[in-house]
């Protein structure tokens, strides 16, 4: 490993599946180590992880990056967002994490937007309608389901604040991550103490929002980790927020992520307040807003369906007349929490090869349907889609995105994108600049560049006729549920 060019910088990314770190040459951007250790979660009624899992797993991942770690001189923390992780007294989990896949929280979602004067209130109040995945619809259904759990906790964090409130000692987070909470006013850019009231929460339990370029704090001794006593230690943010600053965005260049969930987002310098709940209002990291629509099915479901089939993930074939919604989750966008998967249009000479194409059309065809509400006005619609996460390296996945959206694809070549980002707000707080202008100096957006393709109309039409026809059935199993 050559010598560095200026300091070194961590930056993490705690996500659902694994935790993950890099180091980061600060005037460079050149990663010079890098380590990676997985979670667990469960697969039974919800989706929850325990939160001491992931200290375990970022020592392991640091471990792993060798002597490089122990001569940072900052550390970001990214990481999934609206998980609601709930603390004692000690700061042990009074119960496990209630992770952002998580749907059972769904009829409170849809009380609280009742009894808080509807999606438009809560869209202008909070830049968002609340679901399923929000963190205020978990604190709702553990009060109402685990009220002795609920009484217990004396102080709420997000995924990444827990970590980082680890390092350092103290309760905080940031605008972004916060922003997907539900409590967060975008309005005002504070916690709502009348939605608190309403939920019971007590806001001396949440941690303290810290601004953009701020010190969330130094490391403190007794941590067990690679970071010498006083190591900076930067807000962090929420993972979507993280990605953003690692590619640097600038407003209106649109972005679709392929993970366990898929995003689509976009920075903008307008504060979202989307009625429909379809765009959830974010904040990004740094100032400006990322309106964001999030569905929870993506690569782990398509290659769900390709293990069902017997096939790889790559094994896809043209022509199909058959449509597949893969919503083994429930599902987000559209708002369907307890939905199943659904196929329709199957016939004798129908492929398996086929009926996996299927699932990749249905996956990106939800993405896609948001995608215009996330944009500007003014936004450029022939401008490249940048396309990140796992599933951007999948041919598969590629060329379903090209033809369905009819955009010229950029794939960046900087992989790690979140925790990329995480690294570029620690290097901000050692250099003065702000996060994003660090990572378009490393240069991490560059990557090859798809030419556009007629976009495939007849199949985007086709998929939301069944959507269309197939709701009430969806909607139905919801309730029988």
């Amino acid at each position: 490993m050559s010598a560095a060019e200026g300091p070194l910088v961590v930056g993490v990314d705690t996500s659902t599946q694994s935790t993950k770190a890099l180091v980061v040459d600060a005037a460079t951007g050149r990663v010079v180590a890098s380590g990676q250790a997985p979670h667990t979660v469960s697969s039974g009624a919800g989706r929850e992880s325990d939160p001491r899992q992931w200290w375990d797993a970022l020592g392991e991942a640091l471990n792993q990056c060798g002597e490089a770690a122990h001569e940072a001189a900052a550390v970001s923390i990214g990481g999934q967002q609206h998980g609601l992780v709930t603390l004692d007294a000690q700061g042990e989990p009074v119960r496990p994490a209630l992770l952002w896949n998580d749907v059972r929280s769904a009829p409170q979602a849809r009380r609280l937007i009742d009894e808080l004067g509807g999606a438009k209130a809560w869209a202008e109040r909070t830049g968002s309608v609340p679901s399923a995945s929000f963190t205020v619809t978990k604190w709702a259904w553990l009060t109402e389901h685990e009220p002795d759990a609920a009484r217990a906790v004396k102080a709420v964090r997000l995924p990444h604040d827990y970590l980082t409130e680890r390092l350092t000692g103290e309760g905080t987070t940031d605008r972004g991550d916060a922003s997907g909470t539900g409590w967060w006013a975008s309005g005002t850019e504070a916690y709502d103490e009348g939605i608190l009231a309403r939920v019971g929460l007590d806001p001396a339990l949440l941690p303290r929002v810290v601004r953009p370029g701020e010190v969330a704090g130094t490391v403190r001794d007794g941590h067990g980790l690679p970071f010498s006593k006083g190591t900076l230690v930067a807000a962090g943010t929420g993972d979507n927020a993280a990605a953003a600053l690692g590619l640097g965005l600038r407003p209106g260049v649109p972005v679709m992520s392929l993970g366990t969930s898929g995003t689509v987002y976009a920075v903008s310098r307008h504060r979202p307040a989307d009625p429909t709940g379809t765009v959830a209002g974010f904040a990004d990291a740094r100032g400006d807003w990322l309106p964001l629509a999030c569905t929870l099915n993506c690569t782990l479901a398509v290659d769900r369906v390709a293990s069902l089939l017997g096939l790889d993930r790559e094994a896809v074939e043209p022509g199909t007349g058959a449509t597949l919604l893969p919503f083994l989750d429930g599902e987000r966008t559209p708002n369907l929490p307890h939905s199943s998967g659904l196929l329709y249009g199957l016939r004798h000479d129908t492929t398996a090869g086929q009926l996996l194409q299927a699932a990749y059309d249905g996956a990106v065809h939800s993405l896609l349907g948001a995608l215009d509400l996330v944009l500007d006005a003014d936004a450029d619609p022939s401008a490249p889609l940048l396309l990140i996460g796992g599933g951007a390296r999948g041919a598969a996945w590629q060329q379903t995105v090209r033809r369905l959206s009819g955009r010229p694809v950029q794939i960046p070549e900087a992989r790690e994108l979140v925790a990329l980002g995480a690294a570029a707000q620690a290097a901000g707080l050692l250099t003065g600049e702000d996060a994003a202008a660090v990572a378009r100096r490393w240069n991490t957006a560059a990557g090859p560049v798809l030419d556009a393709v007629e976009r495939d109309q007849a199949t985007l039409d086709r998929i939301t006729g069944v959507l269309s026809d197939a709701a009430p059935l969806l909607e139905q199993d919801a309730s029988a549920r």
